[in-house]
Protein backbone atom coordinates (compact mmCIF):
# COMPACT_ATOMS: atom_id res chain seq x y z
CA UNK A 1 0.00 0.00 0.00
CA UNK A 2 1.28 3.20 -1.05
CA UNK A 3 0.93 6.13 1.91
CA UNK A 4 0.49 9.71 1.81
CA UNK A 5 3.53 11.93 2.79
CA UNK A 6 3.95 15.29 3.40
CA UNK A 7 7.63 15.61 3.20
CA UNK A 8 10.74 14.98 0.70
CA UNK A 9 13.19 12.99 1.37
CA UNK A 10 15.55 15.98 2.06
CA UNK A 11 12.69 17.34 4.02
CA UNK A 12 12.62 14.34 6.39
CA UNK A 13 16.29 14.27 6.74
CA UNK A 14 16.37 17.90 7.95
CA UNK A 15 13.41 17.11 10.57
CA UNK A 16 15.83 14.38 11.76
CA UNK A 17 18.51 16.72 11.53
CA UNK A 18 16.74 19.19 13.84
CA UNK A 19 15.88 16.79 16.10
CA UNK A 20 19.18 15.85 17.00
CA UNK A 21 20.05 19.67 17.11
CA UNK A 22 17.69 19.68 20.17
CA UNK A 23 19.14 16.63 21.59
CA UNK A 24 22.22 18.10 21.37
CA UNK A 25 21.82 21.41 22.33
CA UNK A 26 18.79 22.33 23.98
CA UNK A 27 18.96 18.55 25.86
CA UNK A 28 16.55 16.52 28.48
CA UNK A 29 15.77 16.89 31.88
CA UNK A 30 15.90 13.75 33.54
CA UNK A 31 14.62 13.16 37.00
CA UNK A 32 14.86 9.53 37.12
CA UNK A 33 18.25 8.62 38.69
CA UNK A 34 18.80 5.62 37.11
CA UNK A 35 18.05 6.81 33.61
CA UNK A 36 21.09 9.50 34.17
CA UNK A 37 23.40 6.90 35.19
CA UNK A 38 22.53 5.12 31.86
CA UNK A 39 22.59 8.04 29.37
CA UNK A 40 25.40 8.91 31.34
CA UNK A 41 27.77 5.56 30.46
CA UNK A 42 26.20 5.54 26.92
CA UNK A 43 28.35 8.72 26.65
CA UNK A 44 25.88 11.68 27.04
CA UNK A 45 27.05 15.07 28.71
CA UNK A 46 25.10 15.16 31.64
CA UNK A 47 24.73 18.20 33.78
CA UNK A 48 23.34 17.78 37.18
CA UNK A 49 19.23 16.81 36.02
CA UNK A 50 20.36 17.96 32.26
CA UNK A 51 21.56 15.54 29.47
CA UNK A 52 22.34 16.02 26.62
CA UNK A 53 22.90 13.74 23.45
CA UNK A 54 25.75 13.78 20.84
CA UNK A 55 23.94 13.21 17.89
CA UNK A 56 26.83 10.65 16.19
CA UNK A 57 25.60 8.49 19.12
CA UNK A 58 22.04 8.83 18.72
CA UNK A 59 22.58 7.50 15.20
CA UNK A 60 24.31 4.69 16.50
CA UNK A 61 21.69 3.61 19.13
CA UNK A 62 18.64 3.93 16.15
CA UNK A 63 21.12 1.48 14.23
CA UNK A 64 20.15 -1.51 16.88
CA UNK A 65 16.10 -0.31 16.78
CA UNK A 66 14.35 -3.45 15.11
CA UNK A 67 11.50 -2.88 12.49
CA UNK A 68 8.69 -5.00 13.97
CA UNK A 69 6.70 -4.96 17.43
CA UNK A 70 5.04 -7.91 19.01
CA UNK A 71 2.01 -7.82 21.16
CA UNK A 72 1.66 -11.40 22.78
CA UNK A 73 -2.05 -12.88 23.55
CA UNK A 74 -2.29 -15.82 26.35
CA UNK A 75 -3.68 -17.33 23.07
CA UNK A 76 -0.67 -17.31 20.33
CA UNK A 77 -3.48 -17.30 17.99
CA UNK A 78 -3.96 -13.77 19.45
CA UNK A 79 -0.71 -12.66 18.92
CA UNK A 80 -0.11 -9.65 16.95
CA UNK A 81 2.96 -8.34 14.91
CA UNK A 82 3.86 -4.65 13.54
CA UNK A 83 3.48 -3.51 10.95
CA UNK A 84 2.43 -6.90 9.41
CA UNK A 85 -1.10 -6.91 11.62
CA UNK A 86 -1.75 -3.38 10.13
CA UNK A 87 -3.92 -1.67 11.27
CA UNK A 88 -3.96 -2.93 14.80
CA UNK A 89 -6.55 -1.41 16.60
CA UNK A 90 -6.36 -0.88 19.80
CA UNK A 91 -9.07 0.05 23.05
CA UNK A 92 -8.29 3.77 24.77
CA UNK A 93 -6.74 3.22 27.93
CA UNK A 94 -7.18 4.22 31.73
CA UNK A 95 -10.03 6.45 31.65
CA UNK A 96 -11.28 7.24 35.17
CA UNK A 97 -14.73 6.86 34.45
CA UNK A 98 -17.46 4.59 32.53
CA UNK A 99 -20.74 5.36 30.81
CA UNK A 100 -23.29 3.02 32.90
CA UNK A 101 -25.28 0.65 30.32
CA UNK A 102 -28.15 0.81 32.15
CA UNK A 103 -28.70 4.88 33.58
CA UNK A 104 -26.32 6.29 31.16
CA UNK A 105 -24.82 8.19 33.58
CA UNK A 106 -21.04 8.71 33.70
CA UNK A 107 -19.88 7.07 36.96
CA UNK A 108 -16.54 6.15 38.51
CA UNK A 109 -15.31 2.22 37.11
CA UNK A 110 -14.73 -0.42 38.60
CA UNK A 111 -13.26 -4.04 38.65
CA UNK A 112 -16.68 -5.55 37.17
CA UNK A 113 -16.54 -2.24 34.48
CA UNK A 114 -13.10 -3.63 33.54
CA UNK A 115 -14.14 -7.39 33.42
CA UNK A 116 -17.21 -6.75 31.01
CA UNK A 117 -15.54 -4.62 28.69
CA UNK A 118 -12.56 -6.65 28.46
CA UNK A 119 -15.30 -9.51 27.36
CA UNK A 120 -17.01 -7.39 24.88
CA UNK A 121 -13.54 -6.41 23.32
CA UNK A 122 -12.91 -10.26 23.35
CA UNK A 123 -15.68 -10.79 21.52
CA UNK A 124 -15.86 -7.86 18.95
CA UNK A 125 -13.74 -8.64 15.80
CA UNK A 126 -12.32 -5.48 15.27
CA UNK A 127 -10.64 -4.86 17.93
CA UNK A 128 -6.81 -6.73 18.36
CA UNK A 129 -5.57 -5.49 21.87
CA UNK A 130 -7.39 -4.79 24.80
CA UNK A 131 -5.91 -1.90 26.68
CA UNK A 132 -7.55 -1.69 29.87
CA UNK A 133 -10.20 0.79 29.30
CA UNK A 134 -10.76 2.06 32.87
CA UNK A 135 -9.59 2.62 36.45
CA UNK A 136 -11.01 0.17 39.02
CA UNK A 137 -12.18 2.70 42.06
CA UNK A 138 -13.18 -0.22 43.92
CA UNK A 139 -9.54 -1.37 44.56
CA UNK A 140 -7.76 -1.36 47.94
CA UNK A 141 -4.99 1.44 47.97
CA UNK A 142 -2.21 -1.80 47.78
CA UNK A 143 -4.18 -4.14 44.68
CA UNK A 144 -5.01 -1.32 42.18
CA UNK A 145 -3.37 -2.51 39.28
CA UNK A 146 -4.31 -5.90 40.07
CA UNK A 147 -7.99 -5.26 40.68
CA UNK A 148 -7.24 -4.00 36.47
CA UNK A 149 -5.37 -6.45 34.80
CA UNK A 150 -7.22 -9.63 36.68
CA UNK A 151 -10.37 -8.97 34.88
CA UNK A 152 -8.63 -8.41 32.21
CA UNK A 153 -6.81 -11.29 31.92
CA UNK A 154 -9.44 -13.12 33.29
CA UNK A 155 -12.19 -12.17 30.02
CA UNK A 156 -10.13 -11.80 27.14
CA UNK A 157 -7.55 -14.04 25.07
CA UNK A 158 -6.37 -11.25 23.10
CA UNK A 159 -3.14 -8.81 23.72
CA UNK A 160 -3.77 -7.16 26.83
CA UNK A 161 -1.76 -4.02 27.54
CA UNK A 162 -1.39 -1.22 30.21
CA UNK A 163 0.37 0.23 32.82
CA UNK A 164 0.95 0.25 36.87
CA UNK A 165 2.22 3.40 38.73
CA UNK A 166 5.21 1.83 40.84
CA UNK A 167 7.22 -0.94 40.81
CA UNK A 168 6.04 -2.79 43.59
CA UNK A 169 2.69 -3.02 41.61
CA UNK A 170 4.59 -4.14 38.41
CA UNK A 171 6.00 -6.61 40.41
CA UNK A 172 2.41 -7.70 41.46
CA UNK A 173 1.13 -7.86 37.92
CA UNK A 174 4.09 -10.00 36.63
CA UNK A 175 3.37 -12.58 39.82
CA UNK A 176 -0.12 -13.00 38.79
CA UNK A 177 1.39 -13.30 35.13
CA UNK A 178 3.29 -16.02 36.25
CA UNK A 179 0.75 -17.76 38.55
CA UNK A 180 -1.49 -17.81 34.92
CA UNK A 181 1.32 -19.49 33.12
CA UNK A 182 2.23 -21.72 35.19
CA UNK A 183 5.40 -20.71 36.50
CA UNK A 184 8.11 -17.74 35.59
CA UNK A 185 9.82 -19.60 33.59
CA UNK A 186 6.84 -20.37 31.59
CA UNK A 187 5.80 -16.84 31.57
CA UNK A 188 8.83 -15.50 30.71
CA UNK A 189 8.68 -18.12 27.05
CA UNK A 190 5.80 -16.11 26.86
CA UNK A 191 5.35 -12.68 28.44
CA UNK A 192 1.12 -11.79 27.52
CA UNK A 193 1.10 -9.00 29.67
CA UNK A 194 2.19 -5.51 27.67
CA UNK A 195 3.15 -2.55 28.97
CA UNK A 196 2.93 1.17 28.32
CA UNK A 197 4.38 3.95 29.69
CA UNK A 198 4.87 8.13 28.98
CA UNK A 199 7.96 8.67 30.65
CA UNK A 200 8.65 11.64 28.71
CA UNK A 201 6.65 14.65 29.75
CA UNK A 202 6.79 16.94 26.88
CA UNK A 203 8.88 19.41 26.24
CA UNK A 204 12.05 17.55 27.32
CA UNK A 205 11.22 16.15 30.29
CA UNK A 206 11.53 12.18 32.06
CA UNK A 207 9.58 11.77 34.80
CA UNK A 208 10.55 9.32 37.51
CA UNK A 209 8.39 6.51 37.90
CA UNK A 210 7.19 5.62 34.37
CA UNK A 211 11.05 5.96 33.28
CA UNK A 212 11.49 3.32 36.25
CA UNK A 213 9.05 1.22 34.62
CA UNK A 214 10.44 1.11 31.05
CA UNK A 215 14.16 0.21 32.08
CA UNK A 216 12.76 -2.31 34.46
CA UNK A 217 10.57 -4.30 31.95
CA UNK A 218 13.79 -3.26 29.34
CA UNK A 219 16.11 -5.05 31.32
CA UNK A 220 13.72 -8.66 31.64
CA UNK A 221 13.10 -8.20 27.71
CA UNK A 222 9.41 -7.88 28.42
CA UNK A 223 7.13 -6.02 26.04
CA UNK A 224 7.59 -2.42 26.83
CA UNK A 225 7.14 1.11 24.66
CA UNK A 226 6.05 4.60 25.35
CA UNK A 227 4.36 7.39 24.00
CA UNK A 228 5.18 11.06 23.17
CA UNK A 229 2.85 13.56 23.66
CA UNK A 230 3.48 17.02 22.67
CA UNK A 231 0.62 19.55 22.79
CA UNK A 232 1.29 22.75 20.55
CA UNK A 233 0.32 26.00 22.39
CA UNK A 234 0.72 24.19 26.19
CA UNK A 235 3.98 22.04 25.50
CA UNK A 236 5.03 22.98 22.41
CA UNK A 237 5.17 25.99 19.96
CA UNK A 238 2.04 26.04 18.35
CA UNK A 239 3.47 24.79 14.73
CA UNK A 240 2.44 22.01 13.61
CA UNK A 241 6.45 20.97 12.02
CA UNK A 242 8.16 22.37 15.31
CA UNK A 243 5.57 19.86 17.36
CA UNK A 244 6.75 17.09 14.88
CA UNK A 245 10.23 17.75 15.37
CA UNK A 246 10.11 18.20 19.02
CA UNK A 247 8.36 14.98 19.48
CA UNK A 248 10.26 13.18 17.39
CA UNK A 249 13.56 14.36 19.17
CA UNK A 250 11.85 12.72 22.43
CA UNK A 251 10.40 9.55 20.54
CA UNK A 252 14.50 9.26 19.43
CA UNK A 253 15.86 10.03 23.26
CA UNK A 254 13.58 7.58 24.54
CA UNK A 255 14.89 4.72 21.75
CA UNK A 256 18.23 5.92 22.86
CA UNK A 257 17.57 4.66 26.60
CA UNK A 258 15.75 2.00 25.35
CA UNK A 259 18.18 0.68 23.38
CA UNK A 260 20.99 1.03 25.53
CA UNK A 261 19.55 -0.78 27.98
CA UNK A 262 19.27 -3.50 26.11
CA UNK A 263 20.03 -3.42 22.37
CA UNK A 264 17.69 -4.90 19.86
CA UNK A 265 14.44 -4.27 22.40
CA UNK A 266 11.51 -3.77 20.03
CA UNK A 267 9.93 -0.42 20.17
CA UNK A 268 7.09 1.26 18.42
CA UNK A 269 6.92 5.27 17.13
CA UNK A 270 3.48 5.96 19.19
CA UNK A 271 2.05 9.43 19.84
CA UNK A 272 -0.46 11.53 20.61
CA UNK A 273 0.65 14.53 18.99
CA UNK A 274 -2.32 17.67 19.34
CA UNK A 275 -2.69 21.18 19.35
CA UNK A 276 -4.56 22.61 22.36
CA UNK A 277 -8.01 24.42 21.52
CA UNK A 278 -6.33 28.33 22.65
CA UNK A 279 -10.06 29.80 22.70
CA UNK A 280 -10.07 27.83 26.41
CA UNK A 281 -7.25 26.31 26.41
CA UNK A 282 -8.87 22.50 26.12
CA UNK A 283 -7.20 19.69 24.99
CA UNK A 284 -8.42 18.57 22.11
CA UNK A 285 -7.45 15.22 21.14
CA UNK A 286 -10.30 14.46 18.32
CA UNK A 287 -9.49 17.36 16.49
CA UNK A 288 -8.03 16.81 12.85
CA UNK A 289 -4.67 17.81 13.76
CA UNK A 290 -4.07 15.10 15.77
CA UNK A 291 -4.78 12.85 12.91
CA UNK A 292 -2.47 15.32 11.01
CA UNK A 293 0.29 15.12 13.14
CA UNK A 294 0.41 11.44 13.26
CA UNK A 295 0.58 11.40 9.54
CA UNK A 296 3.81 13.79 9.86
CA UNK A 297 5.25 10.96 12.63
CA UNK A 298 4.09 8.04 10.72
CA UNK A 299 6.18 9.52 7.93
CA UNK A 300 9.12 9.87 10.45
CA UNK A 301 8.56 5.99 11.80
CA UNK A 302 9.28 5.04 8.27
CA UNK A 303 12.51 6.96 7.83
CA UNK A 304 13.63 5.06 10.86
CA UNK A 305 12.11 1.51 9.93
CA UNK A 306 9.70 1.70 13.24
CA UNK A 307 6.09 0.60 13.62
CA UNK A 308 3.99 3.74 14.30
CA UNK A 309 0.87 4.65 15.56
CA UNK A 310 -0.85 5.89 19.10
CA UNK A 311 -3.70 7.45 20.43
CA UNK A 312 -5.56 8.35 17.07
CA UNK A 313 -9.25 8.30 16.43
CA UNK A 314 -10.36 9.40 20.16
CA UNK A 315 -13.13 12.66 20.56
CA UNK A 316 -14.00 15.60 22.55
CA UNK A 317 -17.08 14.77 22.31
CA UNK A 318 -19.61 13.58 25.71
CA UNK A 319 -21.95 11.78 23.47
CA UNK A 320 -22.23 9.31 21.00
CA UNK A 321 -23.10 11.96 18.31
CA UNK A 322 -21.91 12.76 15.06
CA UNK A 323 -19.35 14.83 16.59
CA UNK A 324 -17.75 11.42 17.74
CA UNK A 325 -18.12 9.73 15.06
CA UNK A 326 -16.76 12.52 12.29
CA UNK A 327 -13.31 13.25 14.87
CA UNK A 328 -12.88 9.25 15.46
CA UNK A 329 -13.38 8.28 11.48
CA UNK A 330 -11.74 11.40 9.89
CA UNK A 331 -8.45 11.15 11.86
CA UNK A 332 -8.27 7.40 11.74
CA UNK A 333 -8.87 7.57 8.19
CA UNK A 334 -6.03 10.08 7.93
CA UNK A 335 -3.49 8.23 10.21
CA UNK A 336 -4.19 5.00 7.94
CA UNK A 337 -3.50 6.82 4.46
CA UNK A 338 -0.65 8.13 6.07
CA UNK A 339 0.78 5.09 7.35
CA UNK A 340 0.02 4.46 10.87
CA UNK A 341 -0.06 0.84 12.10
CA UNK A 342 -1.40 1.00 15.74
CA UNK A 343 -4.99 2.97 16.78
CA UNK A 344 -5.78 3.41 20.11
CA UNK A 345 -8.88 4.62 19.18
CA UNK A 346 -11.72 2.24 21.02
CA UNK A 347 -14.28 3.07 23.58
CA UNK A 348 -13.52 6.41 25.16
CA UNK A 349 -15.39 9.31 25.09
CA UNK A 350 -14.88 13.23 26.13
CA UNK A 351 -11.26 13.21 25.70
CA UNK A 352 -10.10 10.05 27.18
CA UNK A 353 -12.31 10.58 30.48
CA UNK A 354 -15.16 8.13 30.41
CA UNK A 355 -15.46 4.30 28.41
CA UNK A 356 -18.91 3.70 26.70
CA UNK A 357 -19.74 0.31 25.80
CA UNK A 358 -21.76 1.57 22.72
CA UNK A 359 -18.59 3.69 21.69
CA UNK A 360 -16.73 0.60 21.20
CA UNK A 361 -18.79 -1.30 19.59
CA UNK A 362 -19.51 2.03 16.86
CA UNK A 363 -15.49 2.03 17.07
CA UNK A 364 -15.45 -1.74 16.30
CA UNK A 365 -17.40 -0.75 13.02
CA UNK A 366 -15.03 1.63 12.14
CA UNK A 367 -11.94 -0.59 12.43
CA UNK A 368 -13.55 -2.85 10.40
CA UNK A 369 -14.12 -0.39 7.94
CA UNK A 370 -10.65 0.79 8.09
CA UNK A 371 -9.17 -3.14 8.13
CA UNK A 372 -11.05 -3.12 5.06
CA UNK A 373 -9.85 -0.03 3.61
CA UNK A 374 -6.61 -1.31 3.99
CA UNK A 375 -6.78 -3.72 1.58
CA UNK A 376 -7.77 -1.26 -1.29
CA UNK A 377 -8.43 -3.08 -4.57
CA UNK A 378 -6.41 -5.59 -5.26
CA UNK A 379 -4.96 -6.48 -9.09
CA UNK A 380 -5.45 -10.05 -10.27
CA UNK A 381 -6.19 -10.42 -14.23
CA UNK A 382 -8.78 -12.78 -13.15
CA UNK A 383 -10.47 -9.90 -11.65
CA UNK A 384 -11.24 -7.76 -14.28
CA UNK A 385 -13.97 -10.62 -15.38
CA UNK A 386 -13.28 -9.90 -18.80
CA UNK A 387 -15.36 -12.80 -20.16
CA UNK A 388 -18.80 -12.66 -17.56
CA UNK A 389 -18.62 -9.22 -18.75
CA UNK A 390 -18.74 -10.13 -22.42
CA UNK A 391 -21.15 -12.98 -21.37
CA UNK A 392 -23.71 -10.58 -20.12
CA UNK A 393 -23.13 -7.83 -22.09
CA UNK A 394 -25.28 -4.47 -22.43
CA UNK A 395 -28.28 -4.47 -20.05
CA UNK A 396 -26.86 -7.41 -18.10
CA UNK A 397 -27.92 -8.05 -14.27
CA UNK A 398 -25.03 -9.33 -12.02
CA UNK A 399 -27.54 -10.38 -9.36
CA UNK A 400 -28.27 -13.99 -10.12
CA UNK A 401 -24.55 -15.04 -11.16
CA UNK A 402 -22.49 -17.05 -9.21
CA UNK A 403 -19.84 -15.02 -9.59
CA UNK A 404 -21.85 -12.40 -7.51
CA UNK A 405 -22.53 -14.85 -4.68
CA UNK A 406 -19.44 -16.28 -4.72
CA UNK A 407 -17.60 -12.69 -3.85
CA UNK A 408 -20.07 -10.67 -2.04
CA UNK A 409 -18.49 -11.52 1.05
CA UNK A 410 -15.11 -11.06 -0.10
CA UNK A 411 -15.38 -7.23 -1.95
CA UNK A 412 -17.91 -6.03 0.57
CA UNK A 413 -17.83 -5.34 4.23
CA UNK A 414 -21.61 -5.39 5.85
CA UNK A 415 -22.24 -3.59 9.47
CA UNK A 416 -23.29 -4.49 11.98
CA UNK A 417 -25.33 -1.20 12.96
CA UNK A 418 -25.16 0.87 9.85
CA UNK A 419 -28.49 1.17 8.72
CA UNK A 420 -29.46 0.69 4.46
CA UNK A 421 -32.45 0.45 2.49
CA UNK A 422 -35.28 2.70 2.19
CA UNK A 423 -37.19 5.03 4.39
CA UNK A 424 -39.83 3.16 4.81
CA UNK A 425 -38.08 0.23 5.60
CA UNK A 426 -36.71 2.48 8.62
CA UNK A 427 -39.87 3.65 9.60
CA UNK A 428 -41.27 -0.07 9.87
CA UNK A 429 -38.01 -1.40 12.12
CA UNK A 430 -38.65 1.49 14.70
CA UNK A 431 -36.09 4.22 13.54
CA UNK A 432 -33.21 2.25 14.79
CA UNK A 433 -30.02 4.96 15.05
CA UNK A 434 -26.49 3.63 15.32
CA UNK A 435 -25.85 4.40 18.88
CA UNK A 436 -28.94 2.31 20.11
CA UNK A 437 -27.80 -0.61 17.79
CA UNK A 438 -24.52 -0.40 19.65
CA UNK A 439 -25.91 -0.32 22.86
CA UNK A 440 -28.00 -3.50 22.04
CA UNK A 441 -24.84 -5.06 20.71
CA UNK A 442 -23.23 -4.75 23.49
CA UNK A 443 -25.92 -5.85 26.02
CA UNK A 444 -26.28 -8.80 23.75
CA UNK A 445 -23.16 -10.11 23.78
CA UNK A 446 -22.66 -9.65 28.04
CA UNK A 447 -25.72 -11.39 28.37
CA UNK A 448 -23.92 -14.46 26.88
CA UNK A 449 -21.82 -16.40 29.43
CA UNK A 450 -18.20 -15.91 28.54
CA UNK A 451 -16.90 -18.85 27.59
CA UNK A 452 -12.90 -17.89 27.02
CA UNK A 453 -13.00 -17.04 30.45
CA UNK A 454 -10.55 -18.69 32.82
CA UNK A 455 -10.68 -22.30 33.48
CA UNK A 456 -11.44 -23.04 37.29
CA UNK A 457 -8.53 -24.68 37.54
CA UNK A 458 -6.16 -21.46 36.38
CA UNK A 459 -8.43 -19.67 38.44
CA UNK A 460 -8.49 -21.57 41.75
CA UNK A 461 -4.27 -21.25 40.65
CA UNK A 462 -4.08 -17.33 40.68
CA UNK A 463 -6.90 -16.98 43.85
CA UNK A 464 -4.36 -19.10 45.87
CA UNK A 465 -1.49 -17.14 44.85
CA UNK A 466 -3.10 -13.68 45.44
CA UNK A 467 -5.64 -13.49 47.85
CA UNK A 468 -8.24 -11.03 48.04
CA UNK A 469 -8.65 -10.58 44.46
CA UNK A 470 -12.61 -9.56 43.19
CA UNK A 471 -14.54 -12.33 41.70
CA UNK A 472 -13.46 -10.71 38.02
CA UNK A 473 -16.60 -11.74 36.30
CA UNK A 474 -18.17 -10.53 33.25
CA UNK A 475 -22.19 -10.25 32.68
CA UNK A 476 -24.72 -7.81 32.35
CA UNK A 477 -25.75 -5.36 34.91
CA UNK A 478 -29.49 -6.19 35.35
Amino acid sequence: MNFYNFFTDEQKKNIHEASLTILEETGMLVKNKDALDIFKKNGCRVDGQMVKFPRRLVGEKMASVPPTFTFKAQNPEFDVVLPDGRPVIVTGSSAPNVVDPISGEERRGSSRDVANIAYLINELPGFDVFSISILADDAPPDMRSLYRFYPALKNCKKPVRSNTPTIPDLEKVLQMGHAIAGSEAAYMDRPFINHHYCPVISPLTYDVESTEAVIYLTKKALPVYGTIVPNAGMTSPMSLLSTLTLGNAEFLSLCFLMQSVRAGCEVIYAVLSTVADMRAGDYAPGAIETGILQMGHSEMARFYNVPSGGYIGLTNSQLNDVQNGYETAMNTTAALLGGADLFNMGGLLGGLMAFDFAKAVIDNEIAMNLKHLCKGIPYQEKDFCLDLIQKLGPAGNYMDQAHTAKNMRKVTHYPSIGVRGFRSKWEHDGKPCAAGQAAALARKILLQPNKNAFSAEIDQKVRAHIPNLPDGNAGWYE
